[in-house]
């Protein structure tokens, strides 16, 4: 069989004409046309094959690729990193399958990115080829590094280098979160780690970046510069308006209550925080003391810093003058009409505020609380009359206080019944002023009087039934009514005084007439 191969060999050279080359000689030999990149080696099998030593295929390759080469070399690029070490090319690529043969066979859609030591993550994962890998151009030159792709993008405008990763990351360009802002001199905390790069750095290169927080807060700087550029000693990077200042231990005045509260500007108004305003309460309240200063400027002895209308003080122990009563409802001026401390002191007798309420005119004192109490003035006015030389009984002792003490001055009031009972009196005072003697406190006209007892001088007969009047025709402290007949019967004696004074040897007081010697 051999021997038959030689021949047809023989005669086909043979019969070559003498112009042929072996070039093309081999060309008749070979399996098939190769492909259109490979098509102006064709004639040329010693660029691919070595006759004498089929091993030696993959070098004569990466003699042709040099790039290739170098990346197997240095384990870089899909060669290098899909590669085993040893590997030939035929593994993967055949030729002589034709001028439009796929000698590469590359999927796209199964291709592992990871193997060309580029892993696709973030957007790249979602990007197109064409993005990074220009058309026309080998995959292999496509560019490795941040700012190769993004060059555009940049704003710094590669003014902070290109390692675009020490900031950016594939997740999202335009938000930075890579950078590690503490290792520069201002670390990021707070509302900062929130800012937009942009907020503070104006300048794209980054650098000269003012650290100062008035730099990038000056509008917001209530103060307007008054407090300095120091604003951290107030203010934190959480929220600007949440400030936080040691007023007690810087301002030497402690912020408690509503003081907490208010705005910095309602005391420093002028915003300059070094100029000094006052510490007292009317510095700041002035135009709250409804008092017009009568108190004096110590406020807290009634005021707290809680509520400025809710005032309490402590009248009975810091005045020594418990406020009850109709006391604990008037308003503090009713009293207090001049500025305390003043050249004239408060009195704290009832005299003092009541002068003009006293109906007595200052007779009885100025122990006023001994019948008044301080539910009101004329409330349940209480006055142990019992203690008087004029012990009040019988209707007496429902009778009002101004029908015996009609001018107010209570003091040497007389104490005469006639005092009172003129007007009651139907004897005109023929009977003096010792109306006790028949009348009594129950009743004027509930009265009483044994004539026999208390004159010696029974009355009987006709005598009984006579008035009063028709013997006491004058007082009894001016005449003194004699017992004798003849006193009150000296007109009617027929006998003209003859049978001397004795009457009643002859008459009787049942009448007059009819006498008779009766001893």
């Amino acid at each position: 069989m051999r021997y038959w191969i030689s021949a047809i060999l023989v005669a086909l050279v043979g019969s070559w004409s003498a112009g042929a080359s072996a070039g093309q000689l081999e060309k008749l030999l070979m399996p098939g046309e190769v492909t259109q990149a490979h098509a102006k080696y064709e004639v040329e099998c010693t660029k691919c094959h070595d006759r004498s030593d089929q091993n030696r295929q993959t070098s004569l390759c990466v003699d042709c690729h040099k790039d290739i080469g170098t990346d197997l070399r240095d384990k870089r690029g899909f060669h290098g990193h899909a590669l085993k070490p040893g590997a030939a090319c035929t593994t993967c690529h055949n030729e002589h399958k034709g001028r439009g043969a796929d000698i590469v066979r590359f999927d796209r859609e199964s291709f592992d990115h990871s193997i060309t030591g580029f892993k696709l993550d973030g957007h790249h994962t979602t990007a197109a080829c064409e993005s990074c890998h220009a058309k026309g151009k080998k995959f292999r030159v496509a560019p490795l590094t941040c700012f190769g792709c993004h060059e555009k993008n940049d704003s710094h405008k590669g003014k902070l280098g290109k390692e675009c990763g020490n900031c950016h990351n594939t997740t999202s360009w335009t938000k930075s979160t890579q950078f590690d802002h503490s290792k520069t001199h201002f670390a990021l905390k707070g509302a900062h780690s929130r800012a937009a790069c942009a907020d503070c750095h104006r300048d794209p290169s980054y650098k000269n970046t003012p650290m100062e927080c008035v730099a990038c807060h000056a509008r917001d700087d209530s103060h307007k510069g008054g407090r300095g550029p120091l604003c951290g000693s107030c203010h934190n990077t959480e929220k600007w308006k949440q400030a936080n200042f040691d007023h007690e231990k810087v301002g030497k005045f402690a912020l408690n209550g509503a003081h907490a509260k208010v705005a910095c500007e309602s005391c420093h108004r002028s915003g300059d925080m070094k100029q000094k305003i006052p510490d007292k309460c009317a510095g700041c309240h002035a135009a709250d003391d409804r008092h017009g200063g009568r108190f004096g400027d110590d406020c807290a002895s009634c005021h707290n810093e809680q509520k400025w209308k809710e005032a309490k003080y402590d009248h009975e122990l810091k005045a020594k003058f418990a406020l009850k009563g109709k006391h604990a409802k008037l308003d503090c001026h009713a009293c207090h009409t001049i500025a305390v401390g003043g050249p004239t002191k408060l009195p704290k007798d009832c005299g003092g505020c009541h002068k003009a309420d006293d109906v007595h005119r200052g007779s009885m004192g100025t122990q006023c609380a001994s019948c008044h109490t301080e539910s009101g003035w004329k409330d349940k006015v209480r006055f142990d009359h019992d203690m008087t030389r004029f012990p009040l009984v019988g209707l007496h002792g429902t009778v009002a206080c101004e029908e015996c003490h009609a001018n107010g001055a209570y003091r040497n009031t007389s104490r005469e019944c006639v005092s009172c009972h003129k007007a009651d009196d139907v004897h005109k005072g023929r009977f003096g002023k010792a109306c006790a003697t028949c009348h009594n406190p129950n009743g004027w006209k509930f009265w009483q009087f044994d004539h026999g007892k208390a004159t010696k001088f029974a009355l009987e007969g006709a005598h009984a039934k006579i008035a009063c009047e028709a013997c006491h025709v004058k007082p009894p402290d001016e005449v003194k009514i004699s017992k004798e007949c003849g006193e009150c019967h000296a007109r009617d004696d027929a006998h003209r005084g003859r049978f001397g004074r004795d009457c009643a040897r002859c008459h009787t007081a049942i009448t007059w007439k009819g006498a008779g010697v009766r001893r």
